[in-house]
């Protein structure tokens, strides 16, 4: 497993077929480290999002995905999990003919069923992204089956290097662990959030006043984390003195099972991902 951040090349052609919230953010980091705006081409059927996208970054916008990935060798796969065996078997003649690299960001869908619904001998990267990606703060699990060569992996991994680090798995296995820990993640985070926000009200805060207080606590404690190079227990331990106000705290979450429920929580969402991947087979 290897973690980076990679520069993307301005000059191959990237088609994304999908132009919705993640699509947009990765076209507009592209955008912003260097590409050039005729090198990304991208398809969606609804006009209003084809004429945003060609609006705000100069790009070329097409209503069909046949269209849109004339010429590139980069796909990036940006549609709805339910709808991605009928695009990709819409686009099996053409990825037959242009072999290109093909980038998926469907949670529950395999490396293996990609390279099947596209005609097989595909080259396929699965992405799981998560939702700080918005806004360039992301972090996505890259798994890249056996045809991927080391330029298709420098490719994908400089395109969603535009939202963020990236961390390549070995085993495609666990990219529902991924999902779990990453991928769904930041819902974990807004749940302790909305919270301990309700608990300050409780205590009697104004809702305003407990807002601003959370919200920057979780910001600070993540740049610490981030930031210090030390392991969270280790963090922790720090600001937990003894007989204190923070130790009472965290003995309450200890006693409560808060490690057992939240390592139960991510394996269910596993699970699930597991789950989705039948289901679409």
């Amino acid at each position: 497993m290897t973690t980076s951040v990679s520069r993307p090349s301005p000059s191959a052609t990237v088609a994304f077929i999908g132009g919705g919230n993640m699509a947009r953010s990765l076209i507009g980091g592209l955008i912003a480290r260097g590409a050039a705006a005729d090198s990304v081409r991208v398809a969606d059927p609804n006009e209003a999002t084809r004429r945003a996208l060609a609006a705000d970054f100069g790009v070329a916008a097409f209503a069909e995905a046949a269209e849109a990935v004339e010429g590139a060798s980069l796909w990036m796969l940006a549609v709805k999990p339910q709808v991605m065996r009928e695009v990709c078997t819409t686009l099996a003649p053409r990825a037959q003919a242009e072999r290109p690299t093909a980038v998926s960001v469907a949670a529950g869908i395999t490396s293996t069923q990609l390279d099947r619904w596209l005609g097989g001998d595909t080259a396929v990267v699965r992405a799981m992204p998560n939702t700080p990606a918005l806004l360039g703060a992301g972090v996505t699990g890259l798994y890249a089956n056996h045809r991927v060569d080391a330029a298709g992996r420098e490719r994908a991994q400089a395109l969603l290097s535009s939202a963020g680090a990236t961390v390549w798995i070995d085993d495609e296995a666990q990219m529902d662990a991924v999902t779990a820990v990453s991928g769904s993640g930041p819902a974990y985070v807004f749940l302790l959030a909305e919270a301990m926000e309700e608990a300050g009200i409780a205590e009697g805060l104004a809702p305003e006043a407990a807002r601003t207080l959370v919200l920057q606590t979780i910001l600070g404690a993540a740049r610490m984390l981030n930031e210090s190079g030390e392991a969270p227990a280790e963090l922790r331990r720090r600001v937990t003195s003894p007989g204190g106000t923070t130790q009472a705290a965290v003995e309450t979450f200890e006693s409560g099972g808060l490690r057992g429920l939240a390592a139960r929580a991510i394996r269910n969402a596993a699970a699930r991902g597991r789950e989705l991947a039948a289901a679409n087979d």
